[in-house]
């Protein structure tokens, strides 16, 4: 069985790579993903900020200060230096791409530093945006805006491949993706799980919420990466909600050309990554395909999405 894919350029031994997290902090941690199996790492993000306040060009007032506190003991002397030496340490460790990413949500001096990254080896670079719109103050538009200004600004200082992170909440999905497509992504990563909140209603407290994904939470992706899938030209990766094997060959079977993992690998180690990919193996040969791409985006969505998915509701609703 052939499991390689070719994603943002990039041949890669299978389609399984470890998102970014604290699995892909270190070298050591990056050889171990890749000695696993992994197909790829994008190591774990360096956010907008510590790169801003390394090279000085950060203004107290364009961030909370709430965080100046968190941010301060998270690292940032230095940041930039030792976000290089993350990359060429763990590069020069294994022999599958190690791709760097950047935090963001604006478009500040920080985007010369994709520069230096592209310098240092990197074969792309993956933009995780943290673009949540909840300011009541901007429309839906000027959050595209946001996004659209800073894969801009990148593209004209990188010549290697930019991925784009992005979370759900756009009120037309496809239009923006096809924006972002058309603005020189080369893949969009769908989608970016920002971090959740509960409440403590005795300490009246904001608490973290669940901080892993669970296997539900991918139908919606599968849902997005099928209905994407025939309209856009860049490639697709899946990620959230992955857990296992079956989860791997749906989102591929939706469309997408790599799968992102991490909260399966928090929860039952990194030998999953070699359970998930013997699935795949067995997967692929009890249906009679030899490589990913004869498989690949064979069950994405017809040229009406809404209608199809309305006609399955009706078989449901009638069921019921």
């Amino acid at each position: 069985m052939n499991t390689s894919t070719i994603y943002m350029g990039m041949k890669l031994r299978n389609p399984l790579i470890v998102g970014s997290s604290g699995l892909t902090a270190t070298p050591e941690k990056v050889k171990a993903c890749s000695d696993a199996g992994a197909g790829a790492v994008v190591l774990k993000s360096i956010f907008e900020e510590q790169i801003e306040k390394d090279l000085g060009t950060m203004s107290g007032s364009s961030w909370y200060p709430e965080a100046a506190d968190y941010i301060g003991r998270y690292g940032m002397d230095n940041a930039v230096s030792r976000y290089l030496d993350l990359l060429k340490d763990s590069a020069a460790m294994v022999d599958i791409p190690v791709i760097p990413s950047i935090h963001c949500f604006g478009s500040g001096k920080w985007v010369d530093f994709a520069a230096r990254l592209e310098d240092a080896g990197a074969p792309a670079l993956e933009l995780n945006a943290f673009i949540l719109p909840s300011d009541p103050r901007k429309t839906g538009r000027e959050n595209e805006q946001a996004l659209l200004d800073i894969l801009t600004r990148i593209k004209k200082v990188v010549s290697i491949p930019i991925a784009v992170k992005i979370g759900s909440q756009f009120s037309s999905l496809p239009t923006f993706a096809r924006e972002l497509d058309h603005a020189g992504a080369a893949a969009l990563v769908i989608f970016n799980r920002f971090y959740s909140l509960d409440l403590d209603i005795e300490k009246l407290e904001v608490i973290p919420g669940t901080n892993f994904s669970s296997p539900q939470e991918a139908q919606i992706v599968t849902r997005w990466i099928s209905i994407l899938h025939p309209i856009l030209g860049c490639d697709l990766a899946a990620t959230t909600g992955v857990h296992d094997g079956q989860g791997l060959v749906k989102q591929i079977l939706a469309g997408a050309r790599a799968v992102q993992i991490s909260s399966t690998l928090y929860k039952n180690g990194l030998g999953t990554i070699g359970a998930i990919l013997a699935f795949l193996v067995d997967w692929m040969k009890r249906h009679g395909h030899t490589s990913i791409d004869s498989f690949m985006g064979k069950m994405a969505s017809t040229s009406n999405p809404a209608e199809f998915l309305r006609v399955q509701f009706m078989k449901v609703s009638v069921g019921e």
